[in-house]
């Protein structure tokens, strides 16, 4: 049987410490699986005990958003739905587009069409997506505080944003939870981030805490990555830095068989270790490396282990930017 994941807080709810992200089964990973499939592995995630599901208005340009509706509409008292908005996105005859937009109106306009898209009444945890850096913070937040009072939503969060930026919203309205990359590979939130979330009561939800498959060990080329696999246009995923980086795993794979764990498992039990206010939501198309991802819950991390894998793997150690010029200066977090 596998184990039950631990329970953390998140903003006001009780949620598994480990959730699932929903973004790969419709979005950014070459091509996504089967509608089918993608469906039977969220309710084996239910069925595991995960209650914290986190999807996007972005993610397939809502097909994410549907799927996980059409899913999970009828399980919707057994857990936490978080969404997002703020990144607007659109198919075309010409391939796709999105942009950034946090004006008021586009975002209460999203609110409704995702509400429509989870065949939900409210949404427990709503996102700023992106800081829309041409329109104040406050005015973002304003909205979705509107949208609150209206009982559209339950909670506010915001996704990639600074200590300051989180600071300015929090005295707006409370700030449930940031979410942002967090690895061994992507320590950016430990600038200021975690600390700041800790200090105003808000959670920390560390996204691709896997760093984008590698940590799970499995991708050893990245030629082998489809065409339109979002982590081709990573300078981390190029080559040659991610030649580099493999020299990292043998060593970090003998740390997890010391662990008595996975490598995807020691991954995701360091994340949980960074603090009580922390949880993460790696995301997975397979039962199999869902099953094995909820195991890290129970994994126990001695202390010199931890700062066996910190000594490892580091800004320092790792080779490449997470993102390129252009995605970098979409995003408003602390960088090293």
């Amino acid at each position: 049987m596998q184990p039950t994941p631990t329970q953390r807080k998140l903003g006001p709810f009780t949620v598994s410490a480990i959730g699932l992200g929903c973004m790969n089964m419709s979005h950014a990973y070459g091509v996504p699986p089967a509608a089918d499939a993608a469906a039977e592995v969220l309710l084996r995630a239910l069925d595991l005990g995960v209650t914290h599901f986190d999807t996007a208005a972005l993610y397939g340009f809502g097909a994410n958003e549907e799927l996980v509706g059409r899913t999970l509409a009828p399980h919707r008292a057994r857990f936490t739905l978080a969404s997002k908005c703020g990144v607007q996105g659109e198919k075309s005859a010409t391939g796709t587009r999105r942009a950034i937009d946090g004006r008021p109106s586009t975002l209460k306009q999203t609110c409704e069409d995702s509400l429509r898209r989870l065949k939900t009444e409210v949404i427990d945890l709503y996102y700023l997506h992106r800081w829309d850096k041409t329109v104040p913070i406050e005015d973002s937040v304003g909205a979705l505080a509107d949208l609150v009072h209206a009982g559209k939503i339950r909670a506010i969060g915001l996704s990639e944003v600074s200590s300051p930026t989180l600071r300015r919203a929090h005295a707006v309205h409370p700030i449930a939870a940031v979410q942002s990359e967090y690895s061994l590979c992507t320590r950016n939130p430990e600038i200021a981030v975690i600390e700041t979330c800790r200090s105003i009561g808000a959670t920390f939800v560390a996204f691709s805490p896997l760093a984008r498959g590698f940590l799970a060990g499995a991708l050893r080329d990245v030629e082998s990555l489809e065409a339109n696999d979002l982590r081709r246009t990573m300078p981390r995923f190029g080559a040659a830095a991610y030649a580099a980086n493999l020299c990292l795993l043998d060593e970090y794979a003998r740390l997890a068989r010391a662990a008595h764990a996975s490598m995807a498992q020691l991954a995701l039990a360091w994340v949980l270790a960074r603090g009580e206010h922390v949880v993460a939501i790696p995301g997975t198309t397979c039962e199999a490396h869902l099953a094995e991802n909820l195991g890290a819950a129970t994994v126990e991390l001695q202390p010199d282990l931890i700062a066996q894998m910190d000594a490892l793997i580091n800004p320092r150690s790792v080779v490449g930017e997470r993102y390129g010029p252009a995605t970098q200066a979409e995003i408003d977090t602390e960088n090293f």
